[in-house]
């Protein structure tokens, strides 16, 4: 590896597939070079684990200009402008999943041109997606694309996948953009066009603030699609007061939040704008208004005291005295904060919340005889998240509580070498999504954390 390489400029450069692969299968290799348990065997399986998912967003979800999308009816297209990261099953790209999709490549930026090329285009793509559709979670390659989704009753845009508006999927964005400068000292990604998107994405989330009575936005599904149809009061969401916050249809795992305040997204939310602050002065008075708005909502409505626990966050609220006590896997979560930047491990309200979640108080908290964990209203009841576990290990501040849930992940994998969307805690064969390439990536993040 030649370490003098010079970061690529985000000024239009994108990387050739094969020099792409080339440069990642050698920074893999290097990581696998450290792994050393003193377990020969566990080391063997951990190390073509963790290059097996390390590689799939490059070798399998990555769309480059010149190659061959297709939608829903069929249709194909050739990829004519920037990258285009699918989420794996499915054939559309999500803000959150393909932010998520290159953290484990954003270490290898600076020292690759090719890696800070693709990451640096997908910024680019993020940029024309947004600012065509801000309340869009989801998105196809090419305008003219047929969604599955197109009957939905909620001001759908063409372009777009699935419009459920979720607050996360933007704060993903910045923190894409955050870390690609962190990584690679470019500032040039900090463009005109970026400055319009960071600025839509602020009076976004300014407006949500008063969602009752300033916001047009509604969702509702014209079939039903697992346990929902669409978001209560004619698309509107359940009724909330002003607190402060900013309002969010649906949860990261894309269903519905019961209570329009979800407290991981504000708080993820308030750290992102934190991060405008710092990158543009221009921007930064009224990111700094708003990430204070938001930080007394989530004080004045966003715990409680448990009665075992302590003074705990809530997942979600809907500031008028109505609460949930649980946790869902998808990141952002409360058990992520440490992970997202919001707060230490060792924050007192984060450690109460923390015993709370991974305790059977949670309603989403599984055990079995080959794991325990999170799991999700989204998934099959038993079923636990790897995203969960890996979370956990990332935000644990005991070692040998990160390396037992290294050795359950690879262990549950089902021989596939892969990580899933969720597991049987007693029978690991049986799980969901078979192609979950967002857990695939935050594994191999989590292997270069443990072997640094």
């Amino acid at each position: 590896m030649n370490d003098n390489r010079l970061p690529a400029s985000a000024d239009r450069y994108i990387p050739d597939r094969d020099a792409l692969l080339s440069a990642l299968s050698e920074a893999a290799d290097t990581v696998c070079s450290r792994i050393d348990t003193g377990d020969a065997a566990f080391d063997g399986k951990l190390r073509a684990m963790y290059k097996k998912c390390f590689m799939d967003t490059a070798e399998r979800t990555l769309l480059l200009p010149g190659m061959e999308s297709s939608d829903h009816a069929g249709n194909t297209h050739t990829v004519s402008d920037e990258v285009f990261i699918i989420t794996g099953d499915i054939n559309a790209m999500w803000l959150r999943d393909s932010s998520a999709q290159v953290c484990h490549y954003m270490p290898f930026a600076g020292m690759y041109p090719e890696v800070a090329g693709l990451i640096a285009s997908l910024i680019r793509r993020q940029q024309i997606c947004i600012l065509r559709d801000p309340y869009a979670n989801a998105y196809l390659e090419w305008p003219g694309a047929v969604s599955e989704w197109k009957n939905d009753r909620c001001g759908m845009i063409a372009g777009d996948w699935e419009r459920k508006y979720e607050t996360d999927s933007l704060s993903y964005h910045i923190l894409l953009v955050n870390n690609y400068i962190r990584y690679t000292g470019d500032t040039s990604i900090l463009d005109e066009r970026e400055l319009k998107v960071l600025d839509r994405i602020i009076s976004l989330w300014e407006l949500e603030t008063d969602h009752e009575n300033r916001s047009d936005y509604t969702f509702e599904r014209t079939r039903k699609n697992g346990m929902y149809a669409g978001l209560a009061r004619g698309g509107r969401g359940t009724p909330l007061a002003r607190t402060g916050m900013t309002w969010s249809g649906f949860r990261p795992s894309d269903d519905p939040c019961e209570y329009g305040y979800n407290i991981p997204e504000n708080l993820f939310a308030a750290t992102v704008l934190k991060y405008i602050e710092g990158m543009l002065s221009s921007l930064a008075s009224r990111a700094g208004a708003l990430r204070r708005s938001v930080e007394d909502g989530v004080n004045e409505h966003g715990t409680i005291n448990h009665p075992e626990f302590g003074k705990i966050y809530v997942y979600e609220t809907d500031g008028m005295g109505n609460h949930i006590l649980m946790d869902d896997p998808n990141v952002p979560s409360l058990l992520a904060l440490p992970y997202l930047g919001v707060c230490a491990p060792d924050d007192e309200v984060y450690r109460n919340t923390r015993r709370f979640i991974l305790s059977d108080r949670n309603p989403w908290y599984y055990s079995g005889s080959a794991a325990s964990g999170t799991g999700s209203p989204h998934t099959p009841e038993g079923y636990i998240w790897p995203i969960g576990l890996i979370i956990q290990g990332f935000t644990s501040t005991d070692p040998d509580e990160r390396m037992s849930l290294l050795r359950t992940l690879v262990e549950t994998d089902a021989s596939t070498l892969s990580m899933h969307e969720s597991f049987d805690v007693n029978d690991p064969a049986r799980y969901t999504r078979s192609w979950f390439a967002w857990a695939d990536s935050l594994f191999a993040e989590y292997v270069v954390w443990l072997f640094p």
